[in-house]
């Protein structure tokens, strides 16, 4: 797809962990906004974007999940605790920006060459909407994590792989970002502290809030 091919350079690079690589500016406001237009159609079905209860506590994100449906510690091919539809299938263009996303983080051809995403979570924050810090490990492997941000900018913590506590860093997370971490920060606890209204650039496609998408390999069959 000739829109996902690099035609700007993205901003000065970052490492606030082992294995962790972030890249601000890395998409450029067409593909946002054309990325946004693919969220608004996911949204709609056949699984509705929701807010998943932990522990019987609703979140304040709301998500919408492609390939594997993502409930709190599993996932499942069908929104069972939804409305039982079956997800919508991880697209192939994706594959190819996650591939994309390792190369240019430092990854070696041969490791994104085998990077093969199955899963997207689909997040959307209010101005309101934060996400506590917690481990991405209902996944079965440990492939890295990539993760796209589009809209309002946040500010995004990211820890250890031991507890919620210190040592972190915040860092401020824009549209057109890219976060990947995997190798030694991949269980790294991480979340979202606040998201700054009004923000979004003008062309994003997103007039209020923030869409953050992570790619993940989860590992499982059928």
């Amino acid at each position: 797809m000739t829109l996902f091919t690099p035609d700007m350079e993205p901003g000065e690079r970052s490492r606030p962990g082992p294995g962790a690589v972030h890249i601000p500016g890395w998409l450029t406001l067409e593909q946002q906004s054309w990325i946004v237009g693919q969220f608004r159609q996911w949204s709609t079905g056949p699984v509705p974007i929701r807010a998943a209860k932990v522990r019987g506590h609703e979140m304040s994100v709301r998500t919408v999940c492609l390939g594997w449906h993502w409930q709190p510690y599993k996932y499942t091919r069908e929104a069972t605790d939804v409305n039982g539809a079956r997800v919508l299938p991880f697209p192939d263009w994706m594959v190819r920006l996650g591939r994309r996303a390792l190369r240019e983080s430092g990854y070696t051809d041969a490791e994104a060459a085998a990077y093969t995403p199955d899963t997207a979570l689909a997040n959307y924050y209010d101005e309101n909407a934060r996400m506590g810090m917690h481990q991405d490990k209902d996944e079965r492997s440990l492939a890295p994590i990539v993760s796209l941000s589009i809209g309002d900018e946040c500010t995004f913590r990211f820890g250890n792989t031991e507890n919620r506590n210190k040592p972190y860093t915040d860092l401020r997370l824009r549209s057109g970002d890219l976060f990947v971490f995997g190798s030694a920060s991949r269980l790294a606890y991480h979340g979202v502290t606040r998201v700054h209204p009004l923000t979004a650039p003008n062309g994003c496609g997103l007039g209020t809030g923030r869409i953050n998408i992570t790619m993940r390999m989860t590992g499982l069959q059928g």
